[in-house]
């Protein structure tokens, strides 16, 4: 097991913490309107679309040569790669044509969320909370599938390369869970539920 860090990098990385906190008390003032129905569709793209992300990562391993046992079986990789996988090490030996790519790709990934967010509220307020229920669930679903596909990350303080806009955040697995955990947590308890359809015209 690694050695449990603290403080993501760069510094400012850190202050993400203060996200669902500072949204907490902007809430309770006045409760969110969300239905159920629009929460569960959210989340149900948010985990789809973390396994499509979960295998862009896959695919960039086994194309950088980093990705022992993927000519087989899914237990292949689980058993060859175990051990021996650095997601820092792939950002590290990206050429610099897929570094670009992927660059892109993060920045498309962010248009996408914002896209859906703007189809499924009319409000601000609600925007801003259904893309951070999405960004969330996205974000804990696409360690769940790595690690159900390829055994990875071996445990909660294993490395990560989060982002690579405007630079690469780094930071042990643990942060980014926790942020997310805490953020849908936020987003729930602020909701109001009642009477309220997917979308509705009036709002």
């Amino acid at each position: 097991m690694n050695n449990f860090n603290l403080f993501a990098s760069p510094w400012w990385v850190n202050l993400l913490i203060l996200v669902p906190v500072s949204l907490f008390f902007y809430w309770r003032k006045q409760k969110l309107k969300i239905s159920k129905q629009t929460l569960i569709i959210m989340g149900i793209f948010g985990i789809a679309f973390a396994f499509v992300e979960s295998a862009c990562v896959i695919y960039l391993r086994a194309s950088t040569g980093l990705l022992p046992g993927y000519m087989q079986s899914l237990s292949a990789i689980q058993q060859q790669s175990s051990g021996i996988y650095s997601q820092q090490i792939l950002r590290e030996n990206l050429p610099a044509s897929l570094y670009t790519i992927e660059f892109l790709r993060e920045m498309a990934t962010i248009i996408m969320l914002a896209s859906v967010t703007l189809l499924a509220a009319n409000k601000i307020r609600e925007r801003i909370a259904i893309f951070l229920w999405i960004f969330a669930i996205w974000d804990i679903f696409y360690y769940f599938h790595l690690f159900w596909t390829v055994r990875w990350p071996e445990n909660l303080t294993t490395t990560d390369v989060l982002f690579l806009v405007p630079v690469p955040w780094i930071s042990q697995v643990w942060f980014p869970i926790l942020i997310s955990s805490i953020t849908l947590i936020v987003i729930y308890v602020n909701t109001s539920f009642e009477g309220l359809k997917l979308k509705s015209k009036k709002s």
